[in-house]
């Protein structure tokens, strides 16, 4: 990627303006606040996987939303929550298919050695720097469960 992450949302965040897409709009400054909050609080400069993790964060966050609201019944909450998330996505990297998870499961299985439910933290630990933004990890720690208890 020739532009980090953060100019690409600050670029994105001006045209949405001049478009004057109000949800867009908020949605994006809602990221560039989580990640100015995370600079502040660490004093650290975010690269561009630390700023995925901060998308990331907020994507789990939707999800987990979405399902509190449809549970709930609320489908107006629910819709303003998915249409967020819809946004979020297209700041993540392209995301992994189900085969291309799975092979990366089967290869830290192997690579570590897992045989049982105890060695789960092992492969999760190897996966996940190779699978974050690219997966929801809930999905990869279904797989890894999956392939343990068979």
């Amino acid at each position: 990627m020739s532009e980090s992450l953060k100019l690409g949302i600050q670029s994105a965040m001006k045209d949405a303006m001049r478009a004057k897409e109000k949800v867009r709009l908020g949605v994006i400054r809602l990221i560039m606040a989580a990640i100015k909050q995370r600079e502040v609080d660490e004093r650290v400069e975010l690269d561009d996987e630390q700023v995925l993790l901060v998308i990331d964060k907020m994507m789990k966050q939707r999800r987990e939303s979405i399902s509190q609201f449809d549970a709930a019944g609320r489908d107006d909450l629910s819709s303003v929550e998915r249409v967020e998330l819809e946004i979020l996505q297209t700041f993540m990297p392209e995301p992994l298919s189900d085969d291309e998870i799975r092979s990366m499961v089967e290869k830290a299985m192997s690579d570590t050695g897992a045989s049982s439910m105890k060695d789960m933290g092992k492969v999760m630990g190897l996966i996940k720097s190779q699978a974050q933004g690219k997966a929801d990890m809930s999905v990869v720690s279904k797989m890894i469960k999956d392939q343990l208890s068979a």
